[in-house]
């Protein structure tokens, strides 16, 4: 590994409305970890590996669109909760909490912009710069100014093991967060509840030609029975429903008011696969501690992607959400719901970043990847290598486009 020239000073940079500040702690933080002999291990071991985050990235993207186009009563759901969730800024995302998502994104950047300039520095790639990024005077992330020129001429195995170090970081940093996690969820107790206790599904969104809406229902009412039988959980009005089929059965929910509607509905007869039978979205009232921390464990063994779904938008599924917490005791101590929020977004964030970055849309990490793959096979500017890139770049944007708008344009 070659050494690199540093500048001892700091200094700061002004892209309204950004301020950039160039230090040179993590050019020598970079010098020294990449000369480690586990540097090294880490570089050959990223060599391969960014097709499989990408493939993870496509995966989840096209399984979106498939749920959105086949159930009404999820399009009507992401419409209720605004295109802003989509993005990963506290403050403009309404589920993504000021504190404990500034704090995340901040460390994800960090982390992902290191694992480059580490990974750049093993195959002797001169890092130029490096530092904090502000806006308003807020940290909100960091950047690492790899030699343009000298990327370009490294091997293309070396290229890739750079390119693919930040998204790798985050993946890997994903992975611990959500181990510890799950720690912290074991040490939960649930403690005794009131007899008294609220029970019921509350419905986050109704269908416009869902059986639902035929019959009444509207967003904040609590489904309580159907056909004479208590609904406690979400579990309670799937297993219900599904016992109903083809017959006409008594539903009773508590209006915004909290008066009791008792209304007749006709169940279908059947119904198609992952498809609702009323046709909303719901979530649970204020439900029994132990059965929310038990399917909230087996989560993480069955499906692990469904972690992804934030405390703030399923308040009564999470244990630590603020509905929730107080409901359990743990071996933490009462800081338990910190923690684990905290390691939570860590998780989601740097997730989500590590998966898009790795999406072969032009200059993202996966990107750059795959047009100099395009390019050593068809050659670098022939018209054929531009075509390449360019229709790989476009239909990559129209694909994460089209699961963006869909629930606003097919209704």
């Amino acid at each position: 590994m070659g050494s690199q020239a540093q500048s001892n000073k700091v200094r700061a940079e002004i892209k309204f409305p950004l301020i950039l500040i160039h230090t040179p702690y993590g050019l020598n933080f970079f010098d020294k970890v990449a000369g480690s002999k586990i540097a090294k291990i880490y570089a050959r071991f990223n060599t391969y590996l960014m097709p499989l985050i990408t493939a993870l990235a496509v995966f989840l993207i096209v399984g979106s669109l498939m749920v959105l186009f086949s159930n009404g009563a999820a399009r009507e759901g992401v419409r209720d909760i605004g295109p802003q969730s989509n993005l990963l800024i506290p403050g403009l995302n309404p589920y993504l909490p000021w504190t404990y998502g500034w704090i995340a994104l901040v460390l994800t950047i960090v982390i992902h912009e290191a694992g480059h300039g580490i990974v750049a520095r093993v195959y002797g790639v001169k890092v130029e710069s490096t530092g904090l990024v502000l806006i308003l005077g807020i940290p909100i992330g960091a950047f690492v100014n790899i030699e343009r020129e000298e990327l370009a001429r490294t091997k293309l195995k070396e290229k890739s093991a750079i390119l693919t170090a930040g998204p790798m970081n985050n993946m890997i940093v994903a992975g611990l967060s959500l181990g510890l996690l799950y720690m912290v969820v074991l040490s939960l107790t649930p403690l005794p509840q009131p007899e008294d206790a609220q029970y019921g599904v509350e419905i986050m969104t109704v269908g416009d030609a869902s059986l639902a809406n035929s019959i009444g229902m509207k967003k904040g009412d609590v489904i309580v029975d159907i056909g004479g039988d208590r609904v406690k959980h979400i579990e309670d009005l799937s297993s219900l429903l599904q016992s109903n089929l083809g017959n006409r059965v008594a539903i009773t929910w508590k209006d915004a008011g909290g008066q009791e509607v008792t209304r007749i509905a006709s169940i279908p007869a059947s119904v198609q696969p992952n498809t609702g039978i009323l046709g909303v979205t719901i979530t649970n009232v204020s439900p029994d501690p132990e059965f929310v921390l038990s399917r909230y464990k087996s989560a993480f063994g069955s499906n692990p992607i469904a972690i992804l779904l934030p405390p703030t938008m399923a308040e009564g599924s999470v244990p630590y959400s603020d509905l929730m917490a107080s409901k359990y005791s743990s071996t933490l101590g009462p800081a338990f719901p910190i923690i684990a929020n905290f390691l939570f977004w860590l998780w989601f964030i740097n997730f989500n970043v590590g998966i898009f970055n790795a999406l072969p849309i032009g200059p993202l990490d996966g990107g750059q990847l795959y047009n100099s793959l395009i390019e050593r096979k068809v050659g670098a500017g022939s018209t054929r290598f531009r075509n390449a890139s360019l229709i790989l770049t476009l239909v990559m944007v129209l694909i994460v486009v089209v699961s963006f708008v869909l629930p606003w344009v097919l209704r």
